[in-house]
């Protein structure tokens, strides 16, 4: 079969610098989709902007053929003028899909004025046919209501379904191929199974070819029938996806498999539990008050957590997973103390063994002040919450200043002491922000979040923006820290393979209620609770005889109302957390 695009000797470079990608050679047939593997900064991306020319002004193509092939022959895209390529091929028969659907679709036009203007680009049509064929394509890639998503803006959107416009938006103009860019990196499990799910069903349905571009070998065993792995701008092993996905040949390929985390196949003992809390939270319940924005409407109330009890042991990791919007990280943020918790909720933290508890959600100014010390956070973004105009040294000598502790020489011998502690040189004291890597400057989140000698730390999502590489050695780093300095970690996240490895204690959150908790031998091995089950069976699992499960992950991902007998509920009538074995509690009825 005569390949429908042929990358031949590709080399991109800045200026006069060595080029950053050097003679990558791939090839996708029709009807076929080729996976592009490798860590950020491997040359995936800019090789398929390169296809696309949509490159950076300052790089440079410094040799190589882009063959496109056609009924009307083939087209070079390296050397076609730029009215063709944006007359012909961009959007048209070669589409793409960006990484982050936010900052893809413009936030001050509807999604269907955006979507159908691909359509107005490329051909002549009338407002109503062109109208009438993207809604088509709505209801085609999931909306349940097309019109509704034709009047809203993106803002108005969630992350999977602004996802879903963006696929409209490439499949609308029905491309030969779409290339598409890390599609589900910013999304919950459950979506992202629903998504790539979608993207194959398309796939058959159109038989366009598919260039995806991943650092995660999951999605690769289930999307995947060629694979090429980049790394420094070079192809390291290329081929079929099976053979390669069963036995890497290239040491470099076997690093990523075993840098990716995994749910252990055995069940271990269970941990001895022990009775010193550092922190409980008991009855935790918040309630927030949304404006309706008509002035005639009553506000909305929403409950982000509702009844929520949690004891953390010291030493341990609890760890809470589940989707955006399933109120972890706002229960996290009221075990800090960053959120006020509604009548009747306790919170309760105890800086040492047999200590007076602290009472987190009545404090005055000096107790909030001595808490903060205790108490700290890793936050999900590493760049956003550094400060790009302070020296590395003044963002982590800053909570010894706020808190008057030692003098400048003291601060920065602490700060040296606490970067060495996170596996960085010295001499970075001196640098800012964007001079580092984002498993550096999570490093860096670390170091600062240690300055104060915390015995608590909140984790939120700290390795979700991270390869899988990066991901593992920050993962190692936490591991270390909290053994060497006893340190208890409250851990949010939404991927159940990071959370088997690190927790000692897992709770599962839907909506604001815990619907299923154990220890995570138990937890991943026996679960019972149908929204859980969805959360295992959505994680992408390098191992071609184990694809992703959509009909599970669709009913434990759907309304409560389709749940069975056992777990099915109406509106806020939740059945209560019933223990079912020992450490083991479900939210189901008896």
């Amino acid at each position: 079969m005569r390949p429908l695009l042929s990358v031949e000797d590709l080399s991109i470079g800045f200026g006069k610098d060595t080029p950053v990608v050097r003679n990558v050679n791939f090839a996708v047939n029709p009807g076929e989709t080729l996976a592009l593997v490798g860590e950020s900064g491997s040359g995936k991306t800019i090789s398929c902007r390169a296809v696309l020319r949509i490159l950076p002004r300052t790089a440079r193509l410094h040799s190589g053929r882009m063959i496109l092939s056609g009924s009307d022959g083939d087209l070079d895209l390296a050397r076609i003028s730029e009215r063709q390529m944006r007359r012909d091929v961009r959007g048209n028969r070669i589409a793409m899909i960006f990484q982050e659907p936010m900052r893809s679709l413009s936030p001050l036009h509807r999604i269907g004025n955006q979507v159908v203007e691909v359509i107005h680009l490329h051909r002549s049509t009338s407002e109503a046919d062109a109208k009438r064929e993207v809604l088509e394509c709505f209801e085609r890639v999931g909306f349940p209501d097309p019109e509704r998503t034709w009047r809203s803006y993106p803002f108005e959107l969630s992350g999977g379904m602004r996802q879903r416009a963006m696929i409209a938006m490439a499949m609308v103009a029905k491309p030969d191929l779409l290339i598409a860019d890390e599609p589900t990196t910013a999304l919950d499990v459950t979506t992202q199974a629903q998504v790539l799910g979608l993207m194959k069903e398309l796939q058959q349905e159109t038989g366009m070819a598919m260039i995806l571009v991943t650092h995660d070998l999951g999605v690769v065993a289930n999307m995947a029938e060629q694979v090429v792995v980049m790394h420094k701008g070079r192809v390291m092993e290329a081929g079929p996806a099976e053979p390669i996905l069963r036995a890497p040949a290239h040491p470099y390929t076997q690093h990523l498999f075993n840098a990716a985390p995994k749910i252990p196949e055995a069940i271990c003992p269970l941990r001895d539990g022990t009775e010193d809390l550092i922190l409980e939270m008991r009855n935790v319940t918040k309630t927030f008050t949304m404006r309706s924005g008509k002035s005639w409407s009553k506000p909305t109330l929403v409950r982000a957590c509702e009844n929520v009890d949690l004891t953390l042991p010291r030493g341990k990791t609890l760890a809470i997973v589940g989707e955006s919007g399933s109120g972890k990280t706002t229960a996290a943020r009221i075990a800090l103390g960053a959120e006020t918790v509604d009548p009747g909720g306790e919170i309760l933290f105890r800086n040492a063994p047999g200590a007076a508890p602290l009472k987190v959600h009545d404090m005055d100014r000096a107790l909030r002040r001595l808490f903060q010390k205790q108490a700290q956070m890793v936050f999900q973004d590493p760049y956003s919450s550094l400060s790009p105009r302070q020296r590395i040294l003044d963002t982590l000598a800053e909570p010894l200043e706020i808190h008057g502790i030692g003098n400048r020489a003291e601060h920065k011998a602490r700060a040296a002491e606490m970067l060495r502690l996170v596996g960085l040189p010295v001499d970075m004291l001196t640098r800012f922000p964007h001079a580092f890597s984002g498993g550096q400057r999570q490093r860096l989140s670390i170091a600062r979040a240690l300055m104060l000698d915390p015995k608590l730390l909140v984790c939120d999502e700290p390795t979700s923006a991270l390869d899988v590489s990066v991901q593992e050695q920050i993962l190692t780093l936490l591991e270390d820290i909290r053994d060497a300095r006893q340190l208890s970690y409250l851990f949010i996240s939404h991927d159940l393979a990071v959370v088997a490895r690190i927790a000692d204690e897992v709770a599962v959150m839907r909506r604001g209620l815990i619907v299923e908790q154990a220890p995570p031998e138990v937890l991943f091995h026996d679960p019972k609770h149908p929204y859980t089950k969805a959360l295992i069976a959505a994680q992408p699992i390098p191992d071609v005889d184990r694809p992703i499960n959509l009909k599970l992950v669709a009913q434990g991902a759907g309304a409560p109302e389709s749940w069975p007998e056992a777990f099915r509920f109406v509106g806020q009538d939740a059945p209560p957390l019933m223990p079912l074995d020992p450490g083991h509690k479900v939210r189901c009825h008896v």
